[in-house]
């Protein structure tokens, strides 16, 4: 449904719900990293983007202050050996996408079956959005998750992100609440699943709690998941 689609991402940059986040987010556009200081920051909330088609729906947690909300693409920019890269290292050696690296909204990395979103659209401070915020948030993700029909799993990157997923199904049979642990699964009344990984933070990859070969296992499990005869 790329009309739907294309309606959501137009709200969502519009969005003016979180008056802390755009502040802050239009504050560091302006005094920018050293290392951009040519560049124009997007400064604005950041849609999600990939497979309209997609079966996997990748959530992460909020744009990186120098990563998507300068480049105005989630999972996109941060410093060489970041999270983006780590990330499209996994998806692109998982056959998810066409590039090992993800550097600027026109580098040409292409997504397959998979569509990238984010808990909260706009850079928090300290990576830390207040939970009203995530919740004003949440109408963006039901409306992207509505727009995309094909879509059964989420692959939610961190414990903030495997929440936020549970949000948007229907709960499951039973009353036990769901443990985020890494390549843990929740399975909704409705048949589709969250499948949890940790955040790929540098904090995460750089300690070792998060390899390369744990993410592409945990990306493997949600689309062994996604594949499934309904």
């Amino acid at each position: 449904m790329p009309c739907a689609l294309d309606a959501v991402s137009a709200a969502i940059v519009a969005c003016e719900a979180c008056p802390r986040l755009r502040a802050y987010c239009t504050r560091v556009g302006r005094e920018k990293r050293a290392a951009y200081r040519h560049d124009t920051y997007w400064a604005r909330p950041v849609p999600g983007w990939g497979d309209p088609a997609a079966r996997i729906l990748l959530l992460g947690l909020a744009p990186a202050a120098h990563g998507a909300n300068r480049t105005g693409r989630l999972f996109t920019g941060d410093v060489p050996g970041g999270s983006s890269d780590f990330l499209m290292q996994a998806l692109h050696a998982c056959g998810l996408a066409s590039h090992p690296w993800s550097r600027a909204a026109d580098d040409g990395v292409t997504l397959s079956g998979v569509w990238i979103s984010a808990a909260v659209r706009c850079a928090p401070p300290d990576n830390a959005p207040r939970p009203d915020e995530v919740t004003r948030c949440l109408v963006h993700l039901q409306r992207e998750w509505a727009a995309l029909p094909e879509a059964r799993v989420i692959l939610a990157l961190g414990r903030l992100a495997f929440d936020v997923a549970r949000r948007l199904l229907p709960p499951a049979a039973t009353a036990r609440r769901p443990v985020f642990e890494h390549e843990g699964h929740y399975r909704a009344a409705d048949g589709r699943t969250v499948v949890a990984s940790y955040h790929p933070s540098r904090q995460n990859t750089q300690t070792g709690r998060l390899t390369q070969a744990m993410l592409r296992t945990a990306i493997r499990r949600a689309a062994a998941v996604a594949d499934r005869p309904t």
